[in-house]
């Protein structure tokens, strides 16, 4: 995620500014067959400003509901971090008993292996997400190709070679980790390293990271509505088609106005892609573009670790 105080204007038009060179063109084919050809193509400006209109706020409701699945992913993430520093304190102050150093080691690192894993699973790559982009190195790292290896080579910090291959063959990982730490919780509780009301807190803690994680990947797994994203998409291509033909009417004073028809209109249609391309990429909020959650920096493993 980007985190600076504003994106630079040579930034911000280097990300969007193949809608305004087309826009450019687009609008000076068109001038340059009214003029030189002296064919009245225009069309009234009045009724395209409606468009215009109507596009707009469909963009709007497109970028609410595209901010509004980012600000969710943030705050379900939010809540696995408290959580897990919640999980780190009760591990600390409630295992007692011969071995607790050791335990307590193995506990906070199985938690951190769980973390692991699901933020490997929250960057796989979906159909409706920009990968293609991501993989030219545009705007993120290459963060899940060769997903085995890489998990692996991770979880092998945290889990011993065991473990790694009990959950190699499962198609969700964060899952089975969660289920293992419920079963070892269970093996302590019996061996009478804490009682049954600090077990329970366990428990409700490992409900709570089920509960996060299901929550992000609903998020994840099920795309904002096609029907939605693909309307706006095809709307604005409408409306910017008819943009230079709206403005040949107003240009049409002297050679010098029509000049500059084409840049007036490049710059109407770069601005209408920028808001489609904005609400685009806020959609997927974990796909590691620079707008997502940065799920790879908010990674309490350092704060977790210090209080095994």
């Amino acid at each position: 995620m980007y985190t600076k105080k504003n994106y630079s204007f040579i930034m911000t038009l280097n990300w969007s500014k193949q809608p305004f060179l087309i826009g450019v063109l687009y609008s000076a084919i068109i001038c340059f067959v009214s003029y030189f050809f002296e064919l009245n193509i225009y069309l009234p400006w009045q009724p395209i400003s409606v468009i215009g209109i109507a596009v707009a706020f469909y963009l709007g409701f497109k970028n609410n509901s595209s901010y509004d699945r980012t600000w969710e992913a943030r705050k379900i993430y939010g809540a696995i971090v408290n959580d897990s520093r919640t999980f780190g304190v009760a591990v600390d102050s409630f295992v007692q008993g011969e071995k607790e150093t050791e335990i307590k080691k193995e506990l906070i690192y199985r938690h951190i292996a769980w973390l692991t894993a699901l933020r490997h699973q929250l960057r796989l790559s979906k159909p409706w997400e920009h990968t293609e982009e991501r993989l030219k190195g545009v705007y993120s790292p290459t963060i899940c190709e060769d997903y085995d290896l890489k998990l692996n080579k991770d979880l092998s910090k945290y889990l011993n070679d065991k473990e790694i291959s009990q959950i190699e063959s499962k198609s969700n990982r964060a899952t089975q980790i969660l289920k293992n730490q419920s079963v070892r919780l269970q093996e302590l509780k019996d061996q009478n390293y804490f009682e049954d009301f600090r077990h329970m807190e366990f428990h409700h803690l490992i409900a709570s990271f089920y509960d996060g994680q299901g929550k992000a990947e609903r998020i994840k797994n099920f795309p904002f509505p096609r029907q939605y994203a693909s309307t706006a998409l095809w709307l604005t291509y409408v409306f910017c088609a008819l943009v230079p033909l709206g403005l040949l009417e107003i240009f049409d004073t002297n050679i010098w106005f029509q000049m500059t028809c084409p840049i007036i209109s490049g710059l109407i249609i770069w601005i209408f892609f920028l808001m489609e391309k904005i609400g685009d990429y806020s959609e997927n909020p974990f796909e590691g573009a620079y707008n997502d959650v940065p799920i790879s920096s908010i990674y309490m493993e350092i704060d977790i670790r210090e209080m095994d």
